[in-house]
């Protein structure tokens, strides 16, 4: 019984139940926190602010001062209760044996088991309720009266007096049981928003999961290319190192031995001149002139090859020149180039056509992206306006790293590329491609594809089946690339020029159209 008394110590008046978070006014009185968090929220606008148990008013909104002691007792009570005291109730008359109650009376402030409750009086005002510990909160502390009404207006469980002539007089009051049905209804709404708002937080999550998968599967794909590109790089450093040290070795041993033969034949004309030195040497010892003059032409004696041929020998025999191996290290500096330019990420260059440039038989589509060969358009002719069918962009580049991509799969004639603004507009020399201010990727018909600088044009090898083409600019670099997008991407052609103007794309159309394709950030793998 004395844990039953504590218990009704630690109630909250407002809500009849065990303090939680338990706050303190300025008169003295302790709520749950959120209790009287409620209760001063329906008391704005009133003009003061009361205390649900002494009606203490204040004209500020009190501050709520946290009861710690109040708190601790809270939980060493909690922590400490038997369960069975917890979860049971006994029979308040059943003193020489616990008996569970079956009723709690809240007149009486009484629990009754089943045997006491067939003698316990029948009269309205024994009010019976389940089994309850809380029987001193449910009534009221001045009136001494059960708590049957709710006053809507200071959110307080008030009895019949207090209603009618006390401090709740004229405000809108409820039976308790109407008051929680409409809070549970109320609370109903809210858990049902609750559980949509829940409901779509779990959508989202399973939404941001799949995208987390998808993201590690892309992460994973893009492991694989990038570690087979490099396991490709490093077979390719292999061979080419064995081809290298090859090439050195065959060189090296083919000039020893003419150098060796060389030697050999030397050494056998230094013997014979050797003898003919001697033979002169004693020709000039003599003292008879007879003798001397009877000898053979000394000019036969000097009729020696001469030995600057075999200096040609040497040379025509090979050296460790490394111009011998050149094309070989070359293919070394392009899988360099392939490590610097092969692996990036960025988003495709958004551009758009310039309409004042295109040429009168070029069509430029509403969102600028396309040009397409037509009959003539009729453009007027001004400044800017190129004499052939050929449009270039609006946006120039003077830095960085940039690509942009063309769909040709509706042309079968077409030049691609890039421009200075400051390229002729008519004339022969105005054709990208044609002149030192242009850069282009060109083909006609089935023909292979061939890149044209200056009028200078280089068939490219391979004939290329493909409908989508990149050009990437390194502008620091200096370096304006074309490349197939098909599948491996293809490497066509790399020009490196000193740039001395902003560069623009450029479009040629011979017959049908080609699109500036648009593109979203992507790992850009150049082979």
């Amino acid at each position: 019984m004395a844990s039953a008394d504590l218990k009704q110590k630690l109630d909250c008046s407002i809500c009849l139940s065990i303090y939680t978070d338990p706050v303190t006014m300025r008169c003295g009185h302790n709520f749950c926190r959120v209790c009287i968090d409620r209760v001063l929220d329906t008391q704005e606008g009133a003009g003061a602010y009361t205390c649900p148990d002494c009606r203490a008013e204040c004209q500020e909104r009190p501050a709520l001062i946290r009861n710690i002691t109040l708190c601790n007792i809270v939980g060493r009570f909690l922590s400490t209760r038997p369960d069975q005291e917890e979860t049971e109730i006994f029979c308040t008359y059943c003193v020489d044996s616990p008996v569970p109650a079956a009723k709690s009376c809240l007149l009486c402030e009484a629990s009754l088991c089943d045997k006491h409750l067939r003698v316990h009086s029948k009269s309205a005002e024994h009010v019976l309720r389940d089994p309850t510990t809380a029987l001193g909160n449910r009534k009221c502390s001045v009136h001494k009266k059960i708590l049957e009404y709710y006053c809507t207006e200071d959110a307080a469980c008030i009895c019949v007096s207090c209603s009618l002539a006390g401090e709740h007089r004229g405000h809108l009051v409820e039976m308790l049981d109407e008051a929680s049905e409409n809070k549970k209804e109320k609370l109903r709404n809210v858990l049902q928003k609750l559980t949509t708002k829940r409901a779509e937080a779990e959508k989202r999550v399973q939404r941001l999961q799949e995208r987390r998968r998808e993201d590690q599967g892309k992460a994973a794909g893009v492991t694989q290319t990038v570690t087979a590109l490099f396991r490709d790089i490093r077979r390719q450093l292999e061979d080419l190192e064995k081809r290298v040290l090859s090439e050195i070795s065959r060189l090296e041993q083919r000039v020893s031995l003419s150098v060796s033969d060389l030697i050999q034949q030397l050494e056998i004309k230094k013997d014979e001149l050797s003898g003919k030195m001697r033979h002169i040497e004693e020709l000039c010892n003599m003292s008879d002139p007879m003798t001397v003059l009877q000898e053979p032409d000394t000019g036969d004696l000097c009729d020696t090859e001469d030995t600057g041929g075999y200096d040609n020998q040497v040379r025509g025999a090979g050296d460790l020149d490394v111009g011998l191996i050149s094309g070989t290290l070359h293919t070394l500096s392009d899988i360099i180039t392939g490590i610097n330019t092969g692996i990036y990420v960025q988003e495709a260059t958004d551009l758009l056509l310039d309409v004042t440039t295109a040429g009168d038989y070029i069509q430029i589509s509403g969102d600028r992206k396309t040009a397409s060969w037509s009959a003539n358009q009729h453009h007027p002719v001004t400044p800017e306006r190129f004499e052939y069918d050929q449009v270039i962009s609006t946006r120039g580049f003077s830095s960085g790293r940039h690509y942009w991509e063309v769909d040709v799969s509706k042309s079968a004639r077409w030049r691609v590329g890039m421009c200075y603004p400051s390229i002729d507009r008519r004339g022969g020399q105005s054709l990208i491609g044609r002149n030192n201010r242009s850069w282009c990727l060109c083909r006609m018909f089935t023909n292979p594809y061939s890149v044209i600088y200056d009028c200078k044009e280089i068939q490219l090898p391979d004939s290329i089946p493909c409908d989508r083409v990149r050009v990437y600019l390194d502008y620091e670099a200096g370096q304006l690339s074309f490349y197939a997008l098909c599948d491996p991407i293809r490497h066509l052609h790399t020009y490196t020029a000193a740039l001395t103007e902003p560069l623009h794309a450029a479009l040629w159309v011979g017959r049908g159209s080609i699109t500036i394709c648009g593109g979203v950030r992507s790992w850009v793998i150049l082979p």
